[in-house]
């Protein structure tokens, strides 16, 4: 059922890969391989960066040197179920997500736009908003 979705032509492709598992062998970049293999229309959202084993770090997929996509990635580090049972705002999450880039030795050297929440949606509004631009007209 996804295949037949992101068969078109039209569609971004969102695919969302857990950072403490093979990014590389993932089935939803498999997929997106198959369907878009010049990663034209696929943005990778990389996940979990806080809960990767100890000495590792998912710098070169960030950065496009493992998996090369046209849009690129984005690395967040997810809310805990802590956090969710104590109903952290969503802003104070944000801010520690911030924090924790920050503070870590391989990410707070990234250059911006490749780490956290804020620069995801901003990635994401923009690419939506170009794929409307460039696609309405030949929509009927």
């Amino acid at each position: 059922m996804c295949h037949h979705y992101v068969s078109d032509e039209r569609t971004i492709i969102l695919c969302v890969l857990p950072a403490n598992a093979d990014m590389t062998l993932s089935d939803g970049l498999q997929m997106a391989r198959q369907v878009d293999e010049k990663g034209h229309r696929t943005v990778g959202v990389i996940t979990k960066l806080d809960i990767m084993d100890a000495g590792t770090n998912a710098k070169n997929m960030l950065e496009g040197k493992d998996v090369n996509l046209r849009l690129g990635f984005v690395g967040i580090k997810n809310r805990s179920q802590k956090d969710i049972i104590d109903q952290v705002p969503v802003k104070k999450a944000v801010e520690a997500e911030k924090k924790w880039f920050d503070q870590h030795p391989i990410y707070k050297d990234m250059p911006p736009g490749y780490l956290g929440i804020d620069n995801l949606t901003k990635k994401l509004s923009k690419i939506l908003f170009t794929h409307i631009k460039v696609n309405l007209p030949f929509i009927t």
